[in-house]
């Protein structure tokens, strides 16, 4: 019998992401894609590590879940990660058609809210999940870069 995880549960993945991010010295984002209650695609940024600006977690992890499926739309699919994705990751969701997209801490300078219909008009949004715990990630983060 199949046991369905909960959000926390892959919003917990995503944060094992994030923090393999921050053990790099990059922006301790993380995301996980989770297809038919199975994670296929798992990515945290790599900007520094890749030397490219695009290397977002989410873009990553949708490069990963597409080449898993042999498929361009993830419209079955959830996306977990732990940032609000900014403009650029929400325009690659829309054209992915991302089923449903589960984020922890909002970005309200650079996240993709901040522009008016960016998702596809089918995706589902849940915020705030696991928020603190991924909050504290990229405080902390900033917190030692600043020290």
């Amino acid at each position: 019998m199949l046991t369905v995880q909960s959000d926390d549960h892959f919003m917990k993945q995503a944060l094992r992401e994030a923090q393999k991010a921050a053990e790099e010295d990059e922006v301790p984002v993380g995301a996980v894609i989770v297809c038919k209650n199975q994670i296929i695609a798992r990515a945290y940024n790599q900007t520094e590590k890749l030397g490219d600006v695009t290397a977002h977690a989410e873009m990553l992890a949708l490069t990963a879940a597409a080449d898993y499926l042999g498929a361009k739309y993830l419209s079955e699919c959830t996306l977990y990660v732990t940032l609000e994705p900014c403009i650029m990751c929400g325009g690659a969701l829309y054209w992915a058609q991302l089923g449903k997209l589960v984020y922890g801490a909002a970005e309200p300078k650079r996240g993709f809210q901040t522009q008016s219909k960016i998702l596809h008009p089918k995706t589902v949004v849940i915020k705030g999940v696991l928020e603190e715990a991924c909050r504290d990630i990229l405080q902390n983060y900033f917190h030692k870069k600043r020290g």
